[in-house]
């Protein structure tokens, strides 16, 4: 008996081969099973997706091709899991398989029946290996190993979150035992349900090591080694294999993972964390443009599992849908739960702004702060100094004719690197060595114009040469920043030599200023933060106070500590606008009045969240081939869909902009144009874009627009 099985496979993006394809099969399977098939003159791997009605057309039947054979020993994905990656593909207007597709460990469609087969079962023998050395598991999640007893408002937080459905906002001032609060919900659920799993999700790859040492140090001992895996990107091929397949048998029963966790398979899914729900990095920029923050509140719908998004600095979007009810408004669909206050008797700590105007010329460091970083040197103490921008400088420049180091490729400017002597640009990787004179004039004292976190260290060097520590030893400065972490293994390495005392100043990007727990900086400083004040990106204010927040935050984390050196901690500021409302808000540790401001202003602009967005990207050998390829599919977009049952009344509700330059609107010798859509709906602006789609890729086959390499459509961006 043949059955017809609809099958979903990867294929190139915007092709007209957008759905699941038919095929044939001599035996009945079940949705959500992995097959191989033939695509074109290649075998590929596939998810059966569904059965397929029987060919009406006489003579069909033989040109539909046969599944070549299913992956024995892996049970089928399971249909919230396919929910979840249709919603994701409509919502983000991908194909459904490319994003099926791609939520699966790569090595998973390169591995034959065979091959598979014995790793399954090696995993299988390891995992009743590791089932042996467990302990019995504790009743309560407070009695497990290493479980620290939770303060006052931690318990009022755990209890909230245990008796409502959520999804929940645990707004938590930095260093006020999130972590800990997560570590009692996953206990918990454990301990009461023996086939639950855990989802906890982290922004960065740079986060997950230490996240994953305290998971392991609680549960591993009470579930085993195999209970605990983690998924990133960072991980080695048979790594994520592994960890997937670990997940997918619910042998793990605590999945921690960057963005693309949010697609893993989990059968027994019953709670999702998403740490440090605010960040940027949840959201994907390649391929499908998804938010994993977004994806997870509606995985947790289907799955029948709660979901946490916490944060000190939470996005407005979520303040705005954690919002309490009022007798003028209803409430948001969040529920917020807050913990206000530092663990123990620790103290957050005293924001300083040092008003630059009244410094000399090109200060970098004022006298104040430098005197600042001295005491705390001479008292044992450190100092964190945090710059978001890598290299020595970002622009190489000639003070005689003007000449700047612009790159080739991009409109941009190649960064001074001077460790290695270079001149390397950002966007598209671009490297050359430094030219010994200027290639323009001849002039051979060429500049370094800006600073950045390589130029900062050796400046700050410089500054603190006669600064002791203690014992009479010379101060000790480190940089930690793209450059510095490139080889494997050397952030760890470095945070390590930062935890043991061995560094005095740290200093760094971004990568420093979120998630570490440092126990001994009591003094933080921000150099240059002025820059995101004025920013065209309506954003650009929400990420700085989060930056700056979530840096104040590494300071005075150890109440013990900064009590025997009987000092307070302390965060400086060096800006040019010290009456801004931006740092008044943070001189105050007061997001809510931040975000309050924030959200006024947004409103009153018809901005996130109070209406949608949607950006499509083209991409060309010209500009003009770029706009031109925009500004048809919008014009359009505007005959055509008005013709079609139901636009008519949706078209009126969306605003297309016209097309423009991106910021960056030359990269890698391809130039680059965007056009904003906007609507106040959601619902309209998916139902225009579901139906724009095919306008787009009938736009792209015209002959005027040959020179079009590519377009995309970003869904509820975050830069513009």
């Amino acid at each position: 008996m043949t059955h017809w099985l609809s099958v979903a496979v990867q294929t190139p993006a915007h092709s007209a081969v957008a759905g699941p394809l038919t095929y044939r099969s001599e035996l009945p399977l079940a949705a959500g099973t992995l097959v191989r098939v033939p695509l074109g003159s290649r075998e590929v791997l596939g998810i059966v997706w569904a059965m397929a009605d029987r060919p009406e057309a006489e003579g069909s039947e033989a040109a539909i091709r046969p599944v070549l054979g299913a992956l024995e020993g892996i049970a089928p994905l399971s249909a919230p899991w396919r929910q979840l990656v249709a919603f994701a593909a409509g919502y983000y207007q991908r194909a459904l398989g490319e994003v099926a597709l791609a939520a699966l460990p790569p090595q998973l469609r390169d591995l034959n029946a065979v091959q598979l087969a014995r790793r399954m079962k090696a995993r299988a023998r390891k995992a009743g290996e590791a089932v042996a050395t467990t302990v019995e598991a504790p009743t309560s999640p407070g009695d497990g190993p290493g479980a620290v007893a939770l303060n006052a408002q931690q318990t009022l937080a755990l209890a909230q979150f245990q008796a409502q459905a959520g999804p929940f906002l645990l707004f938590g001032a930095t260093g006020s035992g999130k972590t800990e609060v997560y570590l009692h919900a996953v206990a918990g659920l454990l301990a009461r349900d023996a086939a639950a799993q855990a989802l906890v999700m982290v922004p960065e790859i740079n986060l997950t090591p230490q996240l994953e040492a305290r998971f392991r140090a609680r549960f591993a001992p009470l579930y085993g080694e195999q209970a605990v895996v983690s998924l990133h990107s960072g991980m080695t091929h048979p790594q994520r294999l592994k960890s997937w397949l670990a997940a997918h048998t619910g042998a793990a029963r605590i999945v921690l993972g960057t963005r693309m966790a949010v697609f893993a398979s989990l059968p027994g899914l019953r709670l999702i964390v998403v740490d440090e729900e605010h960040d940027p990095s949840y959201k994907q920029q390649e391929g499908a443009r998804y938010s994993a923050r977004d994806l997870a509140i509606y995985r947790g719908r289907q799955d029948g599992a709660k979901v946490m998004l916490g944060s000190a600095t939470p996005s407005l979007e979520s303040w705005h849908h954690s919002r309490p009810a009022t007798a003028e408004a209803p409430g948001g669909r969040y529920v917020r739960l807050a913990m206000p206050g530092r663990v123990g008797a620790g103290s957050f700590p005293t924001v300083r702004r040092v008003d630059m105007n009244h410094q000399p010329m090109k200060t970098v460091f004022s006298p104040p702060l430098l005197d600042a970083i001295r005491q705390r040197i001479a008292r044992g103490e450190q100092a964190m100094v945090f710059l978001n921008r890598r290299g020595y400088a970002p622009v190489l420049h000639c003070a005689d004719c003007g000449w700047k180091s612009e790159c080739p490729h991009c409109s941009a400017f190649r960064v001074f690197h001077k460790i290695d002597r270079t001149l390397r640009c950002h966007h598209c990787g671009f490297t050359e060595r430094v030219p010994r004179a200027c290639p323009a004039c001849g002039n051979i004292d060429i500049a370094p114009l800006g600073r950045g976190t390589e130029r900062l260290e050796e400046h700050l060097a410089e500054l603190l040469a006669g600064a002791t520590r203690p014992d009479g030893t010379p101060v000790r400065i480190a940089r930690i920043d793209a450059d510095t972490t490139k080889l494997k293994g050397a952030l760890e390495s470095q945070l390590a030599q930062v935890h043991s005392g061995e560094v005095d100043v740290l200093v760094g990007t971004q990568m420093i200023a979120k998630g570490h727990d440092f126990r001994r900086i009591t003094l933080v400083a921000a150099v240059n933060p002025d820059g995101a004040l004025f920013s065209s990106d309506f954003r650009a204010p929400e990420r700085l106070f989060s930056l700056l927040m979530q840096s104040a935050g590494r300071a005075g984390r150890d109440a013990e500590f900064v009590a025997a050196q009987a000092s307070a901690s302390e965060m400086w500021i060096q800006t040019f606008h010290p009456a801004h409302p931006l740092f008044e808000a943070l001189k105050k540790h007061d997001y809510p009045a931040f975000a309050e401001r924030e959200l006024r202003e947004r409103e009153a602009a018809g901005m996130p969240p109070f209406s949608f967005q949607a950006l499509v990207r083209a991409e060309a050998r010209t500009q003009e081939v770029a706009q031109g390829f925009l500004n048809a599919a919008s014009t359009a977009a505007q005959t055509d869909l008005a013709l079609l049952p139901g636009l008519d009344a949706v078209l009126p509700r969306i605003t297309l902009y016209g097309a423009v330059p991106m910021s960056v609107q030359r990269v890698a010798n391809v130039e680059r144009a965007q056009m904003l859509v906007e609507s106040g709906s959601r619902a309209a602006l998916q139902r225009f874009l579901a139906a724009w789609h095919t306008i787009l890729r009938q736009t792209r086959a015209r002959p005027e627009h040959k020179g079009l390499i590519r377009w995309a459509v970003d869904v509820d961006p975050l830069a513009i």
